[in-house]
């Protein structure tokens, strides 16, 4: 390869990791805003997120944060038995329990009436006050921690661990965070765009991607700030509670990112079962659990 051919790919790679956050959150909007247009926006919104996933999937492989984290860490399958049967199962209830009427938004207030860009983004405010709430107890009181920790315990970030939460993790998110949006006045059609931006935000927060977000990483969550979230040093993992706006993070103290430098190891110092069932029983037996695997730990 020529110098000339080296410093070209070496400005595309620039080029592709300040603009893929921007490029993959815009464009998943745009075709969910086209479903909107033809009224389908489920449909399409499916299709939105089914593009970021591949689009992510490539990236991962074409320019990851960390070549080792693409390595397998032997939780594949509880990763997604996380996502699907906890993450999937809270969601798939609560759109079922709109779709059934059971619970529904107060439409007809104030809030209704503004235009629906301002909608949404009253609407990821609002919530983002309470989420920011719920995520920073779930740090903070022990008994909420063991169920957090479940997500905290992988060693790599990539996109398949996204939805890696206990079902009590999980449940306390959306009650947080769903009284705000259905009882505020707000239409329908914002509760889905806050809704599907927190999904795109969720996964490209999470992915293995050298993107450097520059100035956004202070307004919204992107990967290179999240990350500090993860750190296993709690000084530093104790931060960035923000699910999709940094705003509560900045008034309340906990915003932490260092631009130039990069997360040395992730994960917790506590103990976490291999096996998908273990994962989700031993929050219930924290104690007991982490005695006994010390106790074996230093028998060995």
């Amino acid at each position: 390869m020529s110098e000339l051919e080296e410093h070209s790919n070496i400005k595309l790679r620039s080029l592709l990791c300040r603009g893929a956050w921007p490029a993959l959150l815009l464009s998943s909007m745009t075709i969910l805003w086209l479903g909107f247009a033809a009224g389908h926006e489920t449909l399409f919104f499916n299709i939105s997120y089914a593009w970021i996933v591949l689009c992510l999937l490539v990236a991962e492989k074409r320019i990851p944060y960390r070549t080792a984290w693409r390595k397998s860490d032997g939780q594949l399958g509880a990763d997604l038995s996380h996502t699907i049967l906890n993450k999937g199962l809270v969601q798939l209830l609560i759109v079922s329990l709109l779709g059934l009427g059971v619970v529904g938004t107060a439409e007809g207030g104030i809030i209704a009436a503004w235009p629906l860009a301002v909608q949404v983004i009253f609407g990821l405010v609002a919530s983002e006050f309470a989420l920011y709430w719920a995520h920073r107890i779930a740090h903070e009181w022990p008994w909420l921690w063991h169920f957090h920790a479940v997500h905290h315990s992988v060693k790599k970030l990539w996109l398949v661990n996204t939805g890696r939460f206990h079902f009590v993790d999980s449940f306390a998110s959306v009650f947080a965070s769903a009284p705000i949006l259905l009882l505020s006045g707000m239409s329908m059609d914002a509760v889905v765009w806050v809704s599907a931006i927190t999904a795109y935000i969720g996964i490209l927060t999470h992915c293995n991607v050298d993107m450097r977000c520059g100035p956004l990483s202070y307004v919204f969550n992107t990967p290179q700030l999240h990350r500090w979230h993860h750190a296993i040093d709690t000084q530093i993992g104790n931060n960035n509670y923000g699910e999709n706006v940094m705003l509560w993070d900045h008034i309340f103290g906990s915003f932490f990112l260092r631009p130039e430098q990069h997360v040395e190891q992730i994960g917790i110092a506590d103990r976490m079962p291999v096996r998908f069932l273990d994962q989700l029983t031993m929050p219930f037996n924290w104690q007991r659990y982490q005695e006994a695997t010390s106790a074996s730990s230093s028998d060995a």
